[in-house]
């Protein structure tokens, strides 16, 4: 039996790794494109986006970019939007799913409904509304008016993440801190919150990724090219007559590196935050 099975196993492992390496594949080709115009000329990006450079490497793309001072700025606003709205949505979440996960009161599930429909419908569905409110506050050319909309739609999947990781934590915890003098607050504080490190690194994590690469709440809110974040600078580089595409696909290259870089240092923390594997373990 083991003879017939084993060349079943092998034949169903290869297809998985097969179709595995063609969904990677298909995933990374629009990054190979990126970066392979980046370094060419637009002329040679257009006539064949996939190509190696014919006349050498075309630094002078990056650099060109690097000594704008717009560059800079776009990059000061986004990590000024990216940091304030994961600072927020920790803040928010992690006190919001410690009630509703610790404790009992009446409407609790109702409430917990409300909020779970708020994973239903993303940003984009939503926007005009958003917008509407965004001017009724007058938030338009502000900051805020980017940021509260993010913090408002990572919310409901923070909190979510957040609620599975502090039920998972024992009771005898809380009640042998009540019988150490801790207050509620206080066994949020020293207990929950340390314990949950692993699934507030992930949604911190995530949190950073939705908020710096956000282009179309920033595009509605944001008129003033002074508050651009690096997703609405990639505009400067579409003229009148043309597009130059090689300095399109260097600018995306430097967006989307430090996001990358960031999610692979993290990457552990979202697997583990996920699962809730070290509280299980």
């Amino acid at each position: 039996m083991t003879s017939i099975s084993a060349p079943k196993m092998t034949f169903s492992r290869f297809l998985m790794y097969l179709f595995v390496i063609v969904v990677a594949l298909l995933m990374f080709s629009p990054v190979v494109v990126v970066i392979l115009g980046s370094i060419r000329t637009t002329g040679e990006f257009m006539s064949n986006p996939v190509a190696l450079p014919k006349t050498g490497i075309k630094w002078e793309n990056y650099t060109d970019i690097l000594t704008k001072p717009e560059f800079w700025r776009s990059v000061g606003n986004s990590l000024r939007i990216t940091l304030t709205t994961t600072f927020l949505v920790i803040l928010a979440a992690a006190p919001l799913a410690a009630i509703f996960a610790r404790v009992s009161f009446k409407g609790r599930s109702v409430l917990f409904n409300i909020l779970s429909i708020g994973l239903l419908f993303p940003l984009v569905v939503a926007i005009l509304p958003v917008f509407l409110q965004i001017r009724n506050l007058n938030l338009i050319n502000s900051f805020w008016g980017v940021i509260l909309p993010l913090v408002t739609f990572s919310l409901p999947g923070s909190t979510v993440i957040l609620i599975g990781f502090f039920r998972a934590i024992p009771a005898e915890l809380e009640d042998a801190s009540y019988i150490d003098g801790c207050t509620t607050f206080g066994f949020f504080r020293h207990v929950l919150f340390p314990l949950a490190r692993p699934a507030i690194a992930a949604i911190a994590t995530l949190t950073v990724v939705n908020a710096w690469n956000e282009y179309f709440l920033s595009l509605v809110v944001l008129g003033d090219s002074k508050k651009w974040p690096l997703t609405l600078g990639i505009m400067q580089f579409q003229g009148q007559y043309g597009t130059e595409w090689a300095r399109v696909m260097a600018y995306i290259t430097l967006l989307i590196i430090p996001a990358v870089i960031f999610y692979l240092l993290a990457e552990r923390y979202i697997v583990t935050g996920l699962t809730g594997g070290e509280l299980k373990g």
